[in-house]
């Protein structure tokens, strides 16, 4: 069934005077609370030899602090950590572009290139998690913006908060897809070995020449894999996140996707139908325009069948899951795959009752 599409999926001209290599978006609309909108048009005195190669800049943001809370039923877990906003990879379908629109930045362009650190926030979960009456419980981390993307290199912002949730015997939920989780192996396996966390590793497609358009900056499929393999091998327990599947594009590799992730090493899996919000999907449209034309109108509509006639519905539980026949089957045919492949729906519950605040330096230990 056809859908009629309501959003409108017309962006802005790319600005002539950049070049792009390795991004998602091609563009950089305005973002949704700016009163006015710039359009570079071109004026025939643009000349490709002239334009400047968009590079990725990173400024700082020096929190009060870094623990944010949340409330909703479609997550399992009420806190998490992002040490980035922005995220290199570049994920065109990537759920929190929209972020950028609170700081006056494009869900474009600029979700991918003007990044921001917060160099101080493992001192600042240090001290959030030393305050008198803090109850522990497990703290998502990577669930807006991937905590190993490329500038986790020079930042080693990730890594020291695992330090921080290590000293503290604290859970963990971990998300990625970047290879610079491999670096970190031996923190998570010590967490492990006290059953404090949790590895989820994305994986959305198979197809190598599919994910470096998708997923421009990310790790290919195979090093995923890879990652999925050696955390196993570390004893860190791993669930594979089939997400987001995009219904007509990426929906028929479901079942290769798990078995390729169990025999990695995958102990659980989640699948996650593709969501569009706010400035989403005019961008997702204009990948799908410029990479895939002929699919394009097939794709949005298997897209739209899931959410009701549109782009995206921001339900709660709705937005996680889908609705209607089609979302039935992809959910059935998980849970079949899943079935068959012995992968669990979630992993065993973390460990809460580690938790302690460790000495300061120079403070003097209890007796008893």
């Amino acid at each position: 069934m056809m859908h009629a599409l309501p959003l409108p999926l017309d962006l802005p001209p790319a600005d002539p005077r950049h070049r792009l290599r390795a991004r998602g978006a091609a563009a950089n609309p305005v973002g949704r609370f700016e009163p006015y909108a710039r359009i570079v048009e071109p004026d025939g005195w643009d000349l490709v030899e002239d334009a400047k190669l968009l590079r990725t800049e990173v400024s700082v943001e020096r929190p009060k602090s870094v623990i944010t809370r949340n409330q909703s039923p479609d997550v399992p877990f009420d806190r998490a950590v992002n040490p980035y906003r922005g995220c290199e990879h570049g994920c065109i379908y990537c759920f929190a572009r929209p972020t950028h629109g609170f700081l006056g930045l494009s869900a474009g362009l600029d979700f991918e290139t003007r990044l921001i650190a917060k160099p101080e926030a493992p001192d600042l979960l240090a001290r959030e998690l030393s305050k008198r009456g803090y109850v522990p419980a497990p703290i998502a981390l990577g669930t807006a913006t991937d905590p190993y993307q490329p500038i986790e290199a020079d930042w080693g912002l990730t890594r020291g908060l695992l330090q921080v949730l290590s000293d503290f015997n604290h859970p963990l939920l971990l998300t990625t897809r970047g290879a610079g989780v491999l670096r970190d192996l031996d923190l998570l396996a010590s967490l492990a070995k006290r059953n404090l966390v949790h590895l989820a590793v994305s994986l959305t497609t198979l197809d190598e020449d599919l994910a470096r358009k998708l997923e421009p900056r990310a790790p290919s499929p195979q090093t995923r894999l890879r990652i999925i393999r050696e955390a196993a091998r570390a004893g860190i327990p791993v669930r594979v996140m089939a997400a987001p599947i995009i219904p007509g594009l990426t929906d028929a590799a479901l079942e290769a996707i798990l078995t390729e992730a169990r025999r990695a090493g995958a102990r659980a899996a989640e699948m996650i139908p593709l969501r569009l919000p706010n400035e989403v999907a005019p961008l997702f449209a204009d990948w799908l325009a410029r990479h895939y034309p002929l699919r394009a109108e097939k794709v949005l509509n298997a897209i739209a069948a899931f959410r009701g006639g549109k782009l995206n519905d921001p339900r709660f539980t709705t937005r996680m899951e889908g609705e209607g026949t089609e979302a039935e089957l992809l959910a059935r045919r998980f849970e079949v795959s899943c079935r068959r492949l012995s992968l669990a729906a979630a992993l065993p519950p973390l460990d809460r009752t580690r938790f302690a605040v460790p000495p300061r330096a120079g403070e003097q230990l209890e007796l008893f």
